[in-house]
């Protein structure tokens, strides 16, 4: 019987900290550090897209009925200006934009940034003064700094349920077109003006949980991420139902039953993932993106982020398809064209590890021998204008799928999971490039069909990722590597081709590991409960259930895994970028 897996890992800050929770003891906080800073002060409260600006400064002016608020949004470019000036990167289609390199001032208007300095100003002869909203400290610096973030997991949920992007009006758009503003612009921009902001802010300010503020002072947040980086640790995972989604993960997982299903499980994706520090008992919640951009080289590693920068590079995530149904067939973009294209520096490589599998369970991959593609196309072309649905199987490889099974997916292979698996996917991070050939005649969830990219498909496949090519170069990958006294290590998974490398280690005895450069993800794959160790101690015991993923900073160095009940066998698969 597996361990429960832990669905809200919590990270506790050593050192002597406080934090403090409630609009009426936070406000109340803030209008005394005012207070104490003497007459002419600015609060500056700048907010990260999503955060909800009136609720803060409500519960400010309660507090503080002298206070003046005034709303950075005052300075934001006009609608027509900001949609001349977006429309090259959002592009007219539905899913894909193009990389902002955008930064904040290029978002405000000149003459209105003017017009509020001299409003703040003026105010601050009177009395206090706040400054609240997206890109408030690019107005106004402030004599008090707080920065209110918020996860991009909980921006999605709160636009998906009708709230408006920042640069837009839209609170009844197509989801996929507000995911794809945030995405491309709003959050691009929003990360390049938060970290300096991140670096001297005096407080941070949770407001993930609505009408559940949480705030805590600006070293004791800095000192939570910079211990973050010396020990295991997990991000808070997030789930989410599909078309063709399963089972699995709501029994394993004790998923709750409000959803017709689970499609995915977001276990390691800190773009979108969030942090939960404790701090005395109170808990803040935060994007787990803060920590690489503030401490990238600390967790990625020298030599991982001189190639990738402040971003970190490898997704571990579920696919649920039991008692479920197929996913897209589909196909990644090639380096080159994800590069020119969409302005992204590396692509959706991956593979998947088949966590478990039912009656017929199978990976679609790669084209068969012979088979031709433009006669392939055609069928796909017409089933999309409403023609019979195409025998995928004449062109495309059907493969028996076991548990443990690793296979393969380098860009440009067409691929797709069948129903009843449970993928265990582990690929570079840009996670949204993915162009759809054929969706089985499905509608989404919304109702809408679920856009097809059949252009920007025939352009990236590889033909020569056949039958053959797959059977040589795919199939046979797990290959020995070491083993030792009561564990043994197989290479296992990813292509030369990509740039991830996987290791499986089947154990029932201590194994010793050494991030060697590069950040490691590891999960457990078979097994029921490990225990991650320092062997000089420099970080405490960190336990870890069946299926959970934890991320080892390469600062860690050494590290071994072994089971809690000794002689348990028990496997893990660690994924690390080749240096």
């Amino acid at each position: 019987m597996h361990q429960k897996y832990d669905k809200r890992p919590i990270i506790p800050v050593s050192a002597a900290t406080w934090a403090m929770r409630s609009w009426r003891r936070i406000s109340h906080h803030l209008g005394m550090a005012v207070q104490a800073k003497g007459s002419g002060i600015t609060l500056t409260i700048d907010c990260y897209p999503g955060v909800d600006q009136l609720q803060i400064a409500s519960a400010m002016n309660a507090e503080m009925p002298h206070l003046k608020i005034l709303s950075s949004g005052c300075a934001t470019k006009c609608q027509s200006d900001l949609d001349a000036l977006l429309a090259p990167f959002l592009t007219d289609d539905r899913v894909f934009g193009c990389m902002s390199p955008l930064r904040m001032e290029e978002l405000l208007d000149p003459g209105r940034v003017q017009c509020m300095r001299r409003k703040i100003e003026a105010e601050r002869q009177k009395g206090p003064v706040a400054v609240v909203g997206i890109g408030a400290a690019e107005i106004w610096p402030g004599d008090i700094l707080v920065v209110a973030d918020m996860p991009r997991w909980e921006i999605q949920k709160r636009l998906r349920a009708g709230a408006r992007n920042w640069t837009a009006d839209n609170p009844d758009e197509d989801m996929l077109r507000k995911f794809k503003r945030g995405y491309f612009v709003e959050w691009r921009v929003a990360d390049r003006h938060k970290l300096p902001l991140l670096k001297r802010a005096d407080y941070f300010l949770d407001t993930t949980v609505d009408r559940d503020p949480k705030l805590v002072d600006g070293d004791s947040m800095r000192l939570a991420l910079a211990e973050t980086t010396t020990r295991p640790f997990r991000v808070v995972p997030f789930f989410d139902p599909g078309i063709w989604g399963g089972q699995w993960m709501r029994e394993k997982f004790s998923l709750p039953a409000d959803k017709p299903n689970y499609a995915w499980g977001f276990d390691c994706v800190p773009e979108e993932n969030s942090l939960v520090f404790s701090f005395g008992g109170v808990e803040l919640e935060v994007p787990a993106l803060n920590l690489v951009l503030m401490h990238p080289v600390e967790l990625l590693g020298p030599d991982v982020h001189s190639r990738f920068g402040a971003e970190f590079p490898i997704r571990f995530d579920f696919l649920d398809t039991f008692d479920g149904g197929n996913l897209s067939l589909q196909v990644h973009p090639t380096k080159e064209f994800i590069r020119e294209c969409f302005g992204v520096p590396y692509t959706q490589d991956e593979s998947y590890y088949i966590m478990a599998a039912g009656p017929g369970a199978a990976v679609y991959l790669g084209m068969k021998d012979g088979a031709d593609t433009e006669s392939f196309f055609h069928a796909l072309e017409a089933a999309q204008d409403g023609g019979a649905h195409p025998d995928i199987e004449r062109f495309v490889n059907r493969w028996p799928a076991r548990q443990h099974d690793h296979f393969s997916i380098p860009a440009g292979t067409v691929h797709c999971c069948a129903s009843n698996c449970v993928v265990l996917e582990i690929s570079a991070t840009p996670y949204i490039f993915t162009f759809k050939l054929w969706d089985w005649g499905r509608t989404g969830m919304d109702g809408l069909p679920r856009p097809v990219h059949l252009d920007y498909g025939r352009t990236v496949l590889c033909e020569d990722r056949n039958t053959s090519w797959v059977k040589n170069s795919v199939l046979a990958l797990t290959e020995p590597v070491a083993q030792g006294d009561r564990w043994r290590e197989e290479r296992t998974g990813l292509h030369e081709l990509e740039f991830i490398e996987t290791r499986r280690h089947w154990f029932d005895g201590p194994v010793s590991h050494k991030t060697k450069g590069s950040v490691h993800v590891l999960n457990v794959v078979d097994g029921d409960r490990a225990v991650i160790e320092s062997p000089d101690g420099s970080f405490a015991p960190y336990f870890i259930n069946y299926a959970e993923t934890v991320i080892i900073p390469e600062l860690v160095g050494s590290y071994t895994v072994r089971p809690l009940k000794d002689g348990q066998c028990h496997a893990t698969i660690r994924a690390s970028v080749r240096i």
